[in-house]
């Protein structure tokens, strides 16, 4: 028993503490939605394209809107649109759109469970992660993008574009505040105050809610698209991309996809004749390598599983799978805290991140309903029979569960790395994915190492302003619900702990490796007509959080497409 109230619903602390305790005209509607955003059924049955983006996420919606300037573009985009949606446009229903997993083909976020037992989200709407993740927007590291060989001047007026529409900085109040002064108390510095930027220290960063609790999206980045030279298409489903056969280069070549609309109905975007026209994938570290697998391009042997011709031999396709182990601490607090989701972060030398979220909602019972077990008992049946009891807990534990805050730890660049795998032939359907979190010794010293430095936070003067221990009747409650900080400095013990409350933050990546699947300008590597633009491409996360980077690399490539053809044209 005492194992489980250890493991009990690691997966969702996160979400239970969060919820608990233009410079181009574009057409757009009365409703706020914009005249180019359109249900796949009211699109052609065949219809030919510039580009045709598949995934209108994070990387797609700045992607397309910057293309759109010259060439014609299609958007597949899978889910809704978030303006459709009340509760991702709102701060106060965070936790509830990721509890939203149920309906198989119209919910925001879309749950899947790894091979390692741990419960993750992946977006099934316009705007991607942007709809559905905590806000927080900050810069990559400068060495990611060094490594990249990106050009810095077209990256920092990229990231500007992006920050002009969907970023603005937070209030503080007195959880974040204490969580910042706390941080600096035990050494970690030096204090950069309010910055997008990504500095070893203490900062706060930016955030895509505004002021009101508005949440900010990448579809919000559409307002820059040529509203004549767009077609954004909701509830479509990219099935396979279409391949001929160049002579010239004898490689494959991208013609088009197959997509289907939400009554089933096939229709093809194909690519026009113009000289350039491509297809780009931008569906995701799962959805892109499950589609180039679903379209021929992986590895030979595990398509043949399955049936699936062979366009191109690829082994590295679904390879490279990784995520960010995080871990969670509930801190009791005296007074009720303010809603706050992501803003102040403590960024450590040894690749160790140190964020915090607080702030009370309604939605308790949905959010516990997908936390995750220990790997023998993580079923959904279970988690919401355990969360139907959490009503019946004493009052004053729920009150006490109600005024925590959750401080959270990500180490920031695991070596373990993982795989990516079909399930079926269906692309609604989830693939298989293992991250083998923990698998290399060295992400588990990062964790002990980071997690004594949350222990040490914990026990900071500013943090015994706010909080107090909590009575042991309460504290074997709130036990069963989310982990405190741990009663030891021992390696093994601490190590053990990280085994056991791990969970995600949903910054996994990986599958589609530069220089091993595309190259350097994100071509697939033994194809024509064919890119993936998306955190599929990357070997590590950049920054805190990927969300602002992966927004700029959308904005930064389409600039680069854009260059690229005016110059081939000439």
């Amino acid at each position: 028993m005492e194992r489980l109230s250890t493991l009990l619903f690691a997966e969702a602390v996160l979400l239970l503490f969060m919820t608990i305790c233009t410079t181009m005209a574009a057409a757009v509607s009365v409703d706020g939605q914009y005249s180019f955003v359109m249900n796949s059924s009211t699109s052609p049955v065949q219809a030919e394209y510039d580009y045709i983006i598949v995934g209108g996420g994070t990387a797609g919606c700045p992607l397309a809107a910057t293309l759109s300037e010259k060439y014609k573009v299609i958007v597949l985009e899978r889910g809704g649109a978030p303006f459709e949606k009340p509760n991702v446009q709102s701060i106060n229903n965070f936790a509830r759109v990721l509890a939203d997993i149920d309906d198989a083909t119209i919910s925001p976020a879309q749950g899947f469970q790894s091979l390692d037992g741990v419960y993750n989200r992946r977006a099934r709407v316009l705007g991607g992660g942007s709809a559905i993740n905590a806000g927080f927007f900050s810069r990559a590291n400068p060495e990611w993008i060094n490594n990249r060989h990106m050009k810095w001047n077209r990256v920092n007026a990229s990231f500007e574009w992006v920050e002009a529409v969907v970023a603005s900085f937070p209030s503080m109040g007195p959880w974040q505040t204490t969580v910042f002064d706390g941080l600096l108390e035990i050494g970690v510095g030096p204090n950069n105050g309010f910055t997008y930027d990504h500095k070893l220290g203490v900062k706060v960063g930016g955030s895509i809610f505004d002021q009101t609790g508005h949440r900010r999206t990448a579809a919000d980045l559409l307002q820059y698209a040529n509203a004549d030279n767009i077609f954004v298409y909701t509830y479509a489903n990219a099935h396979q991309i279409l391949f001929g056969f160049d002579p010239t280069t004898g490689k494959p070549q991208a013609t088009g996809v197959l997509y289907t609309d939400e009554n089933g109905r096939a229709h093809r975007a194909l690519l026009s004749n113009t000289k350039g026209s491509e297809v780009i994938i931008s569906a995701g570290a799962l959805g892109s390598p499950q589609l180039l697998m679903l379209s021929g391009i992986g590895p030979a042997d595990h398509l043949s599983e399955f049936n699936i011709p062979v366009v191109l031999d690829q082994p590295g396709v679904g390879s490279g799978m990784c995520d960010n182990p995080t871990l969670t601490m509930m801190v009791p607090s005296r007074v009720p805290l303010e809603q706050s989701l992501i803003s102040t972060v403590g960024i450590l030398a040894g690749g160790f991140y140190i964020e915090a979220a607080s702030g009370p909602n309604e939605a308790l019972g949905e959010v516990v309903a997908l936390n995750t077990l220990d790997p023998g008992y993580r079923n959904f049946d279970l988690l919401r029979t355990f969360a139907s009891t959490i009503p019946t807990f004493p009052q004053d534990v729920l009150q006490e569960i109600a005024n925590s805050g959750v401080l959270l730890g990500k180490i920031a660049d695991p070596v373990s790395t993982g795989y990516l795998r079909l399930n079926n032939t269906d692309v609604r359907q989830n693939p298989i994915v293992k991250f083998n979190y923990f698998e290399d010794p060295a992400d588990i010293y990062a964790c002990i190492e980071g997690v004594r430095v949350m222990v040490e936070l914990t026990r900071s003067r500013a943090m015994s302003n706010l909080t107090y221990p909590l009575p042991e009747s309460v504290k074997t409650f709130a036990g069963y619900v989310a982990p405190m900080a741990p009663d030891t400095t021992q390696a093994a013990l601490l190590g053990q702990w990280c085994r056991q409350t791990v969970l995600t933050i949903w910054h996994f990546h990986g599958g589609n490796y530069r220089d091993v699947v595309v190259d350097h300008t994100y071509r697939v590597i033994g194809a024509d007509a064919l890119r993936v633009i998306d955190g599929s491409t990357f070997n590590s996360s950049p920054g805190t959080n990927p969300q602002a980077t992966v927004m700029m690399l959308g904005r930064y490539m389409g600039l680069e497409i854009l260059d690229e053809r005016a110059n081939t044209s000439t």
